[in-house]
């Protein structure tokens, strides 16, 4: 997939795109972001967020409000613990990216989790996991998605990455999208006594020679999802992203 360098910028107003539900700290609209062809993705068709696990009566009401008819979670079963009940009125389709890569990949790759490095070897060995978060986007009743793992940064990064590819949105998008979340978890690394969480990820960056805008780029320099998903599923995740 052909797109700009990684210091090329977009002109991407990701104060308009965050979402505040009451609960959550990583949550934005993948909406208003410029495409290769010139377009831009279109607001309410999905979000990614963090735990959703974690939104108070008055952050379901927002997510509701919002348009918000369907919850693809991303994580293992083991993960969940809601404060409440979720809500009526929601489809939830569960998609766990970890229990899906299996053991083998997690002792290969496992090192990688946490920065964009692992996006690669996800895309190469675990397609069908990859199929089955596309597919739950793409065929998900009208209205709003949500798309959503603990933190919102790795497995739901790696869900944006794909839709946004998908869609045709400009890697500099791509990457400064991802870029976001670092900023907006480190009250949640406080929170879980987790000081070392950033410098950690810094540092297997570095020992790999990049940086996370560079390893985003690297992964969407070699995209080709679209030609081993189904035609329609992206066609309809296009349809979704750009109406």
């Amino acid at each position: 997939m052909a797109g700009d360098g990684v210091t090329g910028t977009a002109a991407i107003p990701h104060e308009t795109r965050q979402l505040d539900w009451d609960g959550c700290l990583n949550v934005r609209d993948l909406g208003l972001l410029p495409t290769v062809d010139g377009r831009t993705t279109r607001t309410g068709a999905v979000v990614r967020a963090d735990n959703l696990d974690r939104l108070t009566a008055e952050g379901q009401n927002t997510l509701l409000a919002y348009g918000v008819r369907t919850v693809v979670d991303l994580r293992d079963p083991a993960e969940y613990r809601p404060l409440l009940p979720f809500p009526d009125g929601l489809d939830l389709v569960r998609v766990p990216l970890d229990a899906l890569a299996g053991p083998d990949w997690w002792a290969r790759f496992g090192a990688l989790d946490g920065t964009p490095l692992s996006f690669r070897p996800y895309l190469d060995h675990c397609r069908q996991a990859v199929a089955e978060l596309v597919a739950a986007v793409a065929w998900a009743r009208p209205g709003t998605v949500v798309v959503h793992c603990g933190a919102g940064r790795d497995r739901t990064g790696l869900a944006a990455l794909v839709l946004l590819a998908l869609a045709g949105a400009t890697p500099a998008a791509i990457a400064e999208d991802y870029l976001l979340s670092a900023a907006n978890l480190r009250p949640l690394w406080t929170i879980l006594d987790r000081p070392e969480e950033e410098a950690g990820i810094a540092r297997v960056l570095a020992d790999a020679g990049t940086t996370p805008a560079r390893a985003v780029h690297d992964v969407l320099a070699e995209f080709d999802a679209e030609d081993w998903l189904p035609a329609a599923d992206v066609a309809a995740v296009r349809a979704r992203l750009l109406g």
